[in-house]
Protein backbone atom coordinates (compact mmCIF):
# COMPACT_ATOMS: atom_id res chain seq x y z
CA UNK A 1 0.00 0.00 0.00
CA UNK A 2 1.28 3.56 -0.92
CA UNK A 3 0.38 6.79 0.64
CA UNK A 4 -3.32 8.25 0.25
CA UNK A 5 -1.95 11.17 -1.97
CA UNK A 6 -5.56 12.76 -3.64
CA UNK A 7 -7.01 16.11 -2.83
CA UNK A 8 -9.60 14.08 -0.71
CA UNK A 9 -7.12 12.47 1.93
CA UNK A 10 -9.12 14.04 4.79
CA UNK A 11 -12.13 12.68 3.82
CA UNK A 12 -14.08 9.67 4.97
CA UNK A 13 -16.84 7.74 3.01
CA UNK A 14 -18.72 4.79 4.45
CA UNK A 15 -19.83 3.13 1.59
CA UNK A 16 -22.46 0.52 1.53
CA UNK A 17 -22.87 0.49 -2.27
CA UNK A 18 -22.71 -2.53 -4.09
CA UNK A 19 -22.58 -3.79 -7.80
CA UNK A 20 -21.43 -1.52 -10.03
CA UNK A 21 -23.25 2.47 -9.31
CA UNK A 22 -22.34 3.12 -6.02
CA UNK A 23 -19.22 1.14 -6.09
CA UNK A 24 -17.82 2.98 -9.13
CA UNK A 25 -18.52 5.91 -7.50
CA UNK A 26 -17.18 5.69 -4.37
CA UNK A 27 -14.09 4.09 -6.28
CA UNK A 28 -13.53 7.61 -7.88
CA UNK A 29 -13.48 9.31 -4.17
CA UNK A 30 -10.81 6.71 -3.09
CA UNK A 31 -8.56 7.59 -6.17
CA UNK A 32 -8.53 10.80 -5.24
CA UNK A 33 -7.44 9.83 -1.64
CA UNK A 34 -10.71 9.44 0.21
CA UNK A 35 -10.43 6.84 3.01
CA UNK A 36 -13.72 4.57 1.64
CA UNK A 37 -14.46 2.00 4.06
CA UNK A 38 -16.46 -0.90 2.69
CA UNK A 39 -19.24 -2.07 4.37
CA UNK A 40 -20.43 -5.69 3.08
CA UNK A 41 -22.79 -8.11 4.24
CA UNK A 42 -21.82 -11.09 5.37
CA UNK A 43 -21.88 -13.64 2.08
CA UNK A 44 -19.54 -9.70 0.79
CA UNK A 45 -20.91 -7.69 -2.53
CA UNK A 46 -22.59 -10.20 -4.96
CA UNK A 47 -19.87 -8.42 -7.96
CA UNK A 48 -17.00 -10.18 -5.96
CA UNK A 49 -17.28 -13.54 -7.83
CA UNK A 50 -18.41 -12.07 -11.53
CA UNK A 51 -15.59 -12.40 -14.30
CA UNK A 52 -13.24 -11.79 -15.62
CA UNK A 53 -10.92 -13.99 -13.84
CA UNK A 54 -7.10 -14.68 -14.62
CA UNK A 55 -6.43 -18.11 -16.37
CA UNK A 56 -5.82 -20.71 -13.02
CA UNK A 57 -7.11 -18.05 -10.45
CA UNK A 58 -6.88 -19.46 -7.10
CA UNK A 59 -9.12 -17.67 -4.09
CA UNK A 60 -7.04 -16.74 -1.01
CA UNK A 61 -10.50 -17.90 0.67
CA UNK A 62 -10.93 -21.00 -1.21
CA UNK A 63 -11.18 -24.66 0.26
CA UNK A 64 -8.36 -26.93 -0.65
CA UNK A 65 -10.64 -28.83 -1.84
CA UNK A 66 -12.21 -26.48 -4.73
CA UNK A 67 -11.82 -26.03 -8.06
CA UNK A 68 -9.71 -22.98 -9.45
CA UNK A 69 -12.08 -20.21 -9.40
CA UNK A 70 -14.96 -21.68 -7.34
CA UNK A 71 -15.48 -19.63 -4.50
CA UNK A 72 -13.73 -16.46 -6.15
CA UNK A 73 -13.83 -13.22 -4.14
CA UNK A 74 -11.81 -11.23 -6.19
CA UNK A 75 -12.71 -10.96 -9.78
CA UNK A 76 -11.63 -8.29 -12.47
CA UNK A 77 -14.86 -6.47 -11.91
CA UNK A 78 -15.16 -6.51 -8.56
CA UNK A 79 -11.34 -5.35 -8.02
CA UNK A 80 -11.54 -2.67 -10.89
CA UNK A 81 -13.63 -0.49 -8.90
CA UNK A 82 -13.52 -0.97 -5.58
CA UNK A 83 -9.89 -0.36 -5.51
CA UNK A 84 -8.58 1.91 -2.53
CA UNK A 85 -11.28 0.77 -0.10
CA UNK A 86 -10.79 -0.78 3.12
CA UNK A 87 -13.72 -3.73 3.88
CA UNK A 88 -15.54 -4.42 7.71
CA UNK A 89 -18.07 -7.31 7.26
CA UNK A 90 -21.62 -5.92 9.20
CA UNK A 91 -24.86 -7.69 9.33
CA UNK A 92 -27.08 -5.07 9.55
CA UNK A 93 -29.89 -7.25 11.11
CA UNK A 94 -27.99 -7.83 14.30
CA UNK A 95 -27.79 -4.97 16.92
CA UNK A 96 -23.77 -4.56 17.55
CA UNK A 97 -22.93 -4.72 13.52
CA UNK A 98 -25.54 -2.42 13.32
CA UNK A 99 -24.43 0.17 16.33
CA UNK A 100 -20.96 -0.44 14.68
CA UNK A 101 -21.80 1.00 11.39
CA UNK A 102 -23.68 4.06 13.39
CA UNK A 103 -20.06 4.39 15.20
CA UNK A 104 -18.21 4.33 11.59
CA UNK A 105 -21.01 7.49 10.62
CA UNK A 106 -20.49 9.31 13.77
CA UNK A 107 -16.86 10.46 12.16
CA UNK A 108 -17.70 10.30 8.56
CA UNK A 109 -18.51 12.86 6.42
CA UNK A 110 -20.83 10.76 4.15
CA UNK A 111 -22.76 7.48 4.05
CA UNK A 112 -23.29 6.21 0.93
CA UNK A 113 -25.69 3.12 -0.18
CA UNK A 114 -27.75 1.85 -3.35
CA UNK A 115 -30.49 -0.12 -1.72
CA UNK A 116 -34.41 -0.23 -2.69
CA UNK A 117 -36.30 2.67 -1.57
CA UNK A 118 -36.99 2.66 2.62
CA UNK A 119 -34.69 -0.25 3.13
CA UNK A 120 -32.36 1.20 4.99
CA UNK A 121 -35.10 3.31 7.05
CA UNK A 122 -36.64 -0.89 8.22
CA UNK A 123 -33.11 -1.22 9.11
CA UNK A 124 -32.75 1.35 11.65
CA UNK A 125 -29.66 3.00 9.94
CA UNK A 126 -31.62 5.66 7.11
CA UNK A 127 -31.02 9.44 6.97
CA UNK A 128 -33.14 10.36 10.24
CA UNK A 129 -31.27 8.32 12.41
CA UNK A 130 -27.72 8.85 11.01
CA UNK A 131 -28.47 12.72 10.64
CA UNK A 132 -29.57 12.44 14.40
CA UNK A 133 -26.51 11.19 15.53
CA UNK A 134 -24.23 13.62 13.33
CA UNK A 135 -25.97 16.42 12.05
CA UNK A 136 -22.98 17.28 9.63
CA UNK A 137 -23.08 14.11 7.70
CA UNK A 138 -23.73 13.52 3.91
CA UNK A 139 -25.87 10.83 3.33
CA UNK A 140 -25.96 9.95 -0.18
CA UNK A 141 -27.68 7.06 -2.26
CA UNK A 142 -28.02 5.87 -6.04
CA UNK A 143 -31.72 4.28 -6.64
CA UNK A 144 -33.22 3.33 -9.88
CA UNK A 145 -35.42 6.37 -10.39
CA UNK A 146 -34.79 8.44 -7.40
CA UNK A 147 -35.60 8.58 -3.58
CA UNK A 148 -39.15 10.19 -2.62
CA UNK A 149 -37.00 12.41 -0.59
CA UNK A 150 -35.93 14.81 -3.35
CA UNK A 151 -38.82 13.52 -5.39
CA UNK A 152 -41.56 11.21 -5.86
CA UNK A 153 -41.65 9.01 -8.74
CA UNK A 154 -44.15 6.71 -9.68
CA UNK A 155 -41.38 4.06 -10.76
CA UNK A 156 -39.80 4.82 -7.15
CA UNK A 157 -40.16 1.05 -5.71
CA UNK A 158 -39.58 -0.33 -8.92
CA UNK A 159 -35.96 -2.46 -8.96
CA UNK A 160 -33.55 -1.18 -11.91
CA UNK A 161 -30.49 -2.42 -13.50
CA UNK A 162 -27.92 -0.48 -16.02
CA UNK A 163 -30.05 -1.70 -19.16
CA UNK A 164 -33.16 -0.29 -17.65
CA UNK A 165 -31.80 2.75 -16.97
CA UNK A 166 -30.08 3.17 -20.74
CA UNK A 167 -33.27 1.99 -22.32
CA UNK A 168 -36.12 4.70 -19.81
CA UNK A 169 -33.00 7.27 -20.26
CA UNK A 170 -33.24 7.33 -23.69
CA UNK A 171 -29.73 6.62 -24.73
CA UNK A 172 -30.39 3.12 -26.34
CA UNK A 173 -32.64 4.44 -28.50
CA UNK A 174 -29.99 6.70 -30.57
CA UNK A 175 -27.90 3.74 -30.15
CA UNK A 176 -26.73 1.11 -32.67
CA UNK A 177 -27.60 1.10 -36.69
CA UNK A 178 -30.10 3.74 -38.05
CA UNK A 179 -32.64 1.15 -38.88
CA UNK A 180 -32.98 -0.17 -35.66
CA UNK A 181 -35.10 0.36 -32.81
CA UNK A 182 -31.74 0.70 -30.20
CA UNK A 183 -29.31 -0.92 -28.86
CA UNK A 184 -27.17 -0.92 -25.42
CA UNK A 185 -24.02 0.82 -25.13
CA UNK A 186 -20.59 -1.33 -24.66
CA UNK A 187 -20.09 0.01 -21.29
CA UNK A 188 -22.65 0.16 -18.41
CA UNK A 189 -23.15 3.93 -18.91
CA UNK A 190 -26.74 3.40 -17.05
CA UNK A 191 -24.03 2.43 -13.84
CA UNK A 192 -21.05 4.01 -14.49
CA UNK A 193 -22.61 7.46 -15.05
CA UNK A 194 -24.99 7.59 -12.30
CA UNK A 195 -22.06 6.88 -9.74
CA UNK A 196 -19.85 9.60 -11.74
CA UNK A 197 -22.44 12.11 -10.53
CA UNK A 198 -22.60 10.85 -7.00
CA UNK A 199 -18.51 11.51 -6.47
CA UNK A 200 -19.69 15.08 -7.45
CA UNK A 201 -22.71 15.35 -5.60
CA UNK A 202 -21.00 13.95 -2.21
CA UNK A 203 -18.05 15.84 -2.88
CA UNK A 204 -20.42 19.33 -3.51
CA UNK A 205 -22.27 18.28 -0.78
CA UNK A 206 -19.44 17.61 2.10
CA UNK A 207 -17.92 20.76 0.67
CA UNK A 208 -21.00 22.76 1.74
CA UNK A 209 -21.24 21.03 5.23
CA UNK A 210 -18.11 21.91 6.15
CA UNK A 211 -18.79 25.44 5.48
CA UNK A 212 -21.54 25.37 7.14
CA UNK A 213 -21.99 22.33 9.78
CA UNK A 214 -24.89 21.28 7.67
CA UNK A 215 -25.53 17.65 6.75
CA UNK A 216 -28.00 16.40 3.79
CA UNK A 217 -30.21 14.07 1.96
CA UNK A 218 -28.65 13.63 -1.98
CA UNK A 219 -29.72 10.94 -4.33
CA UNK A 220 -29.09 10.20 -8.26
CA UNK A 221 -31.18 8.56 -9.44
CA UNK A 222 -30.41 6.02 -12.90
CA UNK A 223 -33.00 7.44 -14.73
CA UNK A 224 -32.28 10.99 -14.34
CA UNK A 225 -28.84 10.33 -14.89
CA UNK A 226 -28.81 8.49 -18.26
CA UNK A 227 -31.34 11.30 -19.41
CA UNK A 228 -28.83 13.95 -18.60
CA UNK A 229 -26.25 12.12 -20.28
CA UNK A 230 -28.68 12.22 -23.07
CA UNK A 231 -29.14 16.00 -23.34
CA UNK A 232 -28.87 15.59 -26.98
CA UNK A 233 -31.92 13.61 -27.29
CA UNK A 234 -33.83 16.11 -24.84
CA UNK A 235 -32.51 19.14 -27.07
CA UNK A 236 -33.28 17.99 -30.02
CA UNK A 237 -36.70 17.15 -28.91
CA UNK A 238 -37.18 20.09 -26.96
CA UNK A 239 -36.52 22.66 -29.85
CA UNK A 240 -37.96 20.88 -33.18
CA UNK A 241 -40.36 18.29 -31.01
CA UNK A 242 -38.46 15.62 -33.47
CA UNK A 243 -37.62 12.14 -31.60
CA UNK A 244 -33.63 11.44 -32.50
CA UNK A 245 -33.33 7.99 -34.32
CA UNK A 246 -31.02 5.43 -33.51
CA UNK A 247 -27.82 7.32 -34.57
CA UNK A 248 -25.64 4.67 -36.41
CA UNK A 249 -22.52 5.28 -37.19
CA UNK A 250 -22.83 9.06 -38.16
CA UNK A 251 -23.89 12.61 -36.05
CA UNK A 252 -27.36 13.69 -36.69
CA UNK A 253 -26.37 17.29 -37.44
CA UNK A 254 -22.92 17.45 -38.29
CA UNK A 255 -21.20 16.20 -41.46
CA UNK A 256 -18.39 14.61 -41.55
CA UNK A 257 -18.73 13.27 -37.99
CA UNK A 258 -18.51 9.88 -37.28
CA UNK A 259 -16.30 6.06 -38.38
CA UNK A 260 -15.47 4.91 -41.47
CA UNK A 261 -14.45 1.62 -42.98
CA UNK A 262 -10.74 0.92 -43.50
CA UNK A 263 -8.54 -2.07 -44.60
CA UNK A 264 -8.14 -3.30 -40.73
CA UNK A 265 -11.52 -1.85 -39.17
CA UNK A 266 -12.51 1.57 -38.77
CA UNK A 267 -11.51 4.95 -38.17
CA UNK A 268 -13.15 8.01 -36.89
CA UNK A 269 -13.20 11.45 -38.44
CA UNK A 270 -14.81 14.72 -37.42
CA UNK A 271 -14.14 17.63 -40.22
CA UNK A 272 -17.67 19.89 -39.36
CA UNK A 273 -16.38 23.31 -39.18
CA UNK A 274 -14.31 24.78 -41.92
CA UNK A 275 -10.98 24.79 -41.66
CA UNK A 276 -10.97 21.01 -40.39
CA UNK A 277 -13.21 19.79 -43.72
CA UNK A 278 -10.61 21.75 -46.11
CA UNK A 279 -7.50 19.58 -44.40
CA UNK A 280 -9.61 16.69 -44.94
CA UNK A 281 -10.15 17.42 -48.95
CA UNK A 282 -6.61 18.40 -49.57
CA UNK A 283 -5.71 14.83 -47.76
CA UNK A 284 -8.02 13.17 -50.04
CA UNK A 285 -7.11 15.05 -52.94
CA UNK A 286 -10.81 16.10 -53.32
CA UNK A 287 -9.88 20.11 -52.93
CA UNK A 288 -13.20 20.91 -55.14
CA UNK A 289 -15.35 19.81 -52.43
CA UNK A 290 -14.35 22.74 -50.50
CA UNK A 291 -16.49 25.19 -52.47
CA UNK A 292 -18.57 23.26 -53.83
CA UNK A 293 -22.27 24.17 -53.01
CA UNK A 294 -23.32 20.98 -51.91
CA UNK A 295 -20.61 20.63 -49.35
CA UNK A 296 -19.13 23.80 -48.71
CA UNK A 297 -20.32 23.82 -44.65
CA UNK A 298 -21.86 21.34 -42.38
CA UNK A 299 -24.94 22.22 -42.76
CA UNK A 300 -25.46 21.62 -46.57
CA UNK A 301 -23.01 18.38 -45.81
CA UNK A 302 -25.71 17.38 -43.86
CA UNK A 303 -28.39 17.73 -46.31
CA UNK A 304 -26.25 16.15 -48.76
CA UNK A 305 -24.51 13.29 -46.52
CA UNK A 306 -25.01 10.18 -48.74
CA UNK A 307 -22.47 12.21 -50.77
CA UNK A 308 -20.06 13.26 -48.26
CA UNK A 309 -19.88 9.47 -47.03
CA UNK A 310 -19.47 8.16 -50.57
CA UNK A 311 -16.37 10.47 -50.94
CA UNK A 312 -14.87 9.31 -47.64
CA UNK A 313 -16.16 5.96 -47.79
CA UNK A 314 -13.95 5.46 -51.14
CA UNK A 315 -10.96 6.78 -49.52
CA UNK A 316 -10.59 5.44 -46.52
CA UNK A 317 -11.54 1.73 -47.70
CA UNK A 318 -8.58 1.83 -49.56
CA UNK A 319 -6.21 2.36 -46.59
CA UNK A 320 -5.44 0.76 -43.18
CA UNK A 321 -5.95 2.74 -39.90
CA UNK A 322 -2.35 3.62 -39.69
CA UNK A 323 -2.35 5.01 -43.16
CA UNK A 324 -5.31 7.34 -43.05
CA UNK A 325 -3.90 8.79 -39.22
CA UNK A 326 -0.86 9.66 -40.78
CA UNK A 327 -2.45 11.24 -43.45
CA UNK A 328 -4.68 13.28 -41.21
CA UNK A 329 -2.92 13.21 -37.50
CA UNK A 330 -2.61 16.39 -36.36
CA UNK A 331 -4.64 18.13 -39.10
CA UNK A 332 -8.29 16.46 -38.76
CA UNK A 333 -9.39 15.13 -35.80
CA UNK A 334 -9.15 11.40 -36.14
CA UNK A 335 -8.38 7.98 -34.55
CA UNK A 336 -8.12 3.94 -34.72
CA UNK A 337 -11.40 2.36 -33.35
CA UNK A 338 -9.24 0.71 -30.73
CA UNK A 339 -9.55 -2.65 -28.74
CA UNK A 340 -8.33 -3.23 -25.46
CA UNK A 341 -5.10 -4.74 -27.07
CA UNK A 342 -4.41 -1.52 -28.94
CA UNK A 343 -5.44 0.65 -26.25
CA UNK A 344 -2.13 -1.35 -23.99
CA UNK A 345 -0.04 -1.03 -26.97
CA UNK A 346 -0.63 2.67 -27.60
CA UNK A 347 2.21 5.15 -26.58
CA UNK A 348 -0.70 7.38 -24.73
CA UNK A 349 -1.90 5.15 -22.40
CA UNK A 350 1.68 4.66 -21.27
CA UNK A 351 2.37 8.29 -21.01
CA UNK A 352 -0.31 9.20 -19.26
CA UNK A 353 -0.52 6.73 -16.58
CA UNK A 354 -3.36 5.04 -18.06
CA UNK A 355 -2.86 1.32 -16.86
CA UNK A 356 -2.31 -0.02 -13.73
CA UNK A 357 -0.85 -3.32 -12.70
CA UNK A 358 -0.95 -4.51 -9.31
CA UNK A 359 -0.35 -8.21 -8.13
CA UNK A 360 -3.55 -10.33 -6.58
CA UNK A 361 -3.76 -11.67 -3.01
CA UNK A 362 -2.90 -15.18 -2.83
CA UNK A 363 -0.40 -16.80 -5.38
CA UNK A 364 -1.78 -15.71 -8.53
CA UNK A 365 -0.78 -13.81 -11.68
CA UNK A 366 -0.35 -9.92 -11.89
CA UNK A 367 -3.33 -7.87 -13.37
CA UNK A 368 -4.49 -5.01 -14.82
CA UNK A 369 -6.99 -2.58 -14.46
CA UNK A 370 -7.86 1.08 -15.96
CA UNK A 371 -6.39 4.05 -13.81
CA UNK A 372 -8.70 7.27 -12.58
CA UNK A 373 -8.35 10.47 -15.58
CA UNK A 374 -8.10 12.81 -13.10
CA UNK A 375 -4.96 14.27 -13.21
CA UNK A 376 -3.28 16.57 -10.03
CA UNK A 377 0.28 18.18 -10.24
CA UNK A 378 0.41 19.26 -6.29
CA UNK A 379 -2.15 16.37 -5.16
CA UNK A 380 -2.28 13.16 -7.90
CA UNK A 381 -4.86 10.91 -7.60
CA UNK A 382 -2.99 7.68 -6.89
CA UNK A 383 -3.70 3.41 -6.90
CA UNK A 384 -2.35 2.97 -3.35
CA UNK A 385 -4.30 0.10 -2.35
CA UNK A 386 -6.42 -2.90 -4.13
CA UNK A 387 -9.48 -4.22 -3.68
CA UNK A 388 -9.96 -5.50 -0.17
CA UNK A 389 -10.60 -9.09 0.48
CA UNK A 390 -14.21 -9.65 2.24
CA UNK A 391 -13.35 -8.11 5.72
CA UNK A 392 -10.01 -7.71 5.31
CA UNK A 393 -9.44 -4.45 7.63
CA UNK A 394 -12.25 -5.53 10.51
CA UNK A 395 -10.31 -5.38 13.18
CA UNK A 396 -8.60 -2.44 11.82
CA UNK A 397 -11.85 -0.54 11.20
CA UNK A 398 -12.78 -1.63 14.81
CA UNK A 399 -9.92 -0.83 16.45
CA UNK A 400 -10.01 3.03 14.95
CA UNK A 401 -13.82 2.88 15.91
CA UNK A 402 -13.10 2.18 19.50
CA UNK A 403 -10.21 4.51 19.99
CA UNK A 404 -12.31 7.73 18.44
CA UNK A 405 -14.65 6.73 20.90
CA UNK A 406 -12.28 6.41 23.64
CA UNK A 407 -10.83 9.90 22.62
CA UNK A 408 -14.17 11.40 22.69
Amino acid sequence: MSERTGPLSDVTIVDCTMALAGPFGTGLLGDLGADVIKVEPPKGDASRSVPPLPENYVSPSARFDEEPGVGCDFGGYFASINRNKRSIVLDLKDAADKEMLLELCDSADAIVENMRVGVMDKLGVGYDVVHARNAAIVYGCIRGFGDPRTGESPYADWPAYDIVAQSMGGIAHITGPETGTGYPAGVSVGDIYPGTLLALGLVAAIHHARRTGEGQFMDVGMYDAVAFLSETVIANYGYTRDSLGARGEHHPNLCPFGLFPVQDGSVSIAAPGPGHWRALCEAMGREDLITDERTRNTYVRRQNQDLVLDVIYQWTGALTKQQVVERLGGKVPCGPVNTAEDIFADPHAAARGMITEFSLPGDNPDVSIIANPIKFTATPANFHRRAPMLGEHGDEIRSSVEKSIERN
